[in-house]
């Protein structure tokens, strides 16, 4: 039985979500067409813009390489080249590779088998085995490749919970997941659409200079 601290706390969380939804409607998140897009867009997509992702996510497209066997195959200096747009591309392209080099080395190539029977936890422990996969990351791909609830924290959901006083200056990544995990019924379709709404308000009014309060869809929980 949750206390009457975790029952307000997910009630602050479930208005949180009402609101945006109300006010920006639902975000259709995350912007892959297949699988393994949806992955190598959550590996490209760190530190970095999502607009510059999609400049790299059009070139590898355009190549025909949004294919695991075919992306396996090239270079890494090669998948460098056309990964540029998202910057820290000698290191991403690494990462990529170091995923395919997993992903070939243990499922021949097949995220059918990689994704399996596996539980979110599962998975997401597997996938931070891999060097360049962090805690976001395994949980974008668990969340919005595999479709398990797996609550994936962000800059913009750090800075939405600190200034509403839901977590302080500090506080790490695993304690603010756990406050999503804990608090909201384990849904991959509400934390899915939940995290995309975060993003949405955190780009277009939770921002980190000058936040548009009064046109926030969470002003009056302020």
């Amino acid at each position: 039985m949750n206390s009457g601290r975790e029952s307000g706390r997910a009630g602050t969380l479930m208005d949180f979500h009402d609101a945006m939804l109300r006010e920006l409607g639902p975000q259709g998140w995350w912007p892959g067409k297949t699988r393994f897009e949806v992955i190598a867009g959550a590996i490209l997509t760190q530190n970095t813009s999502w607009s510059n992702v999609e400049k790299a996510i059009r070139n590898l497209r355009r190549e025909g390489l949004l294919n695991p066997a075919k992306m396996h195959r090239l270079k890494a200096e090669e998948l460098a080249g056309r990964i540029r747009p998202a910057g820290y591309f000698n290191i991403k392209a690494r990462r990529l590779k170091n995923f395919l080099d997993h992903l070939f080395g243990n499922y021949n190539g097949s995220i059918d088998r990689l994704f399996g029977k596996k539980t979110g936890a599962e998975l997401r422990a597997e996938l931070l085995s891999i060097n360049g996969i962090g805690p976001e990351t395994a949980d974008s791909i668990v969340l919005y490749a595999a479709s398990l609830p797996e609550f994936v924290v962000d800059a913009y959901t750090v800075r939405i919970l600190r200034r509403h006083g839901l977590i302080g200056d500090k506080a790490p990544y695993g304690d603010v997941k756990a406050l999503f995990m804990e608090s909201l019924e384990r849904d991959a379709g509400l934390f899915n659409e939940y995290h995309a709404l975060i993003v949405k308000t955190g780009k277009d009014f939770c921002r980190p200079g000058r936040p548009l309060c009064g046109a926030c869809p969470l002003e009056r929980f302020l």
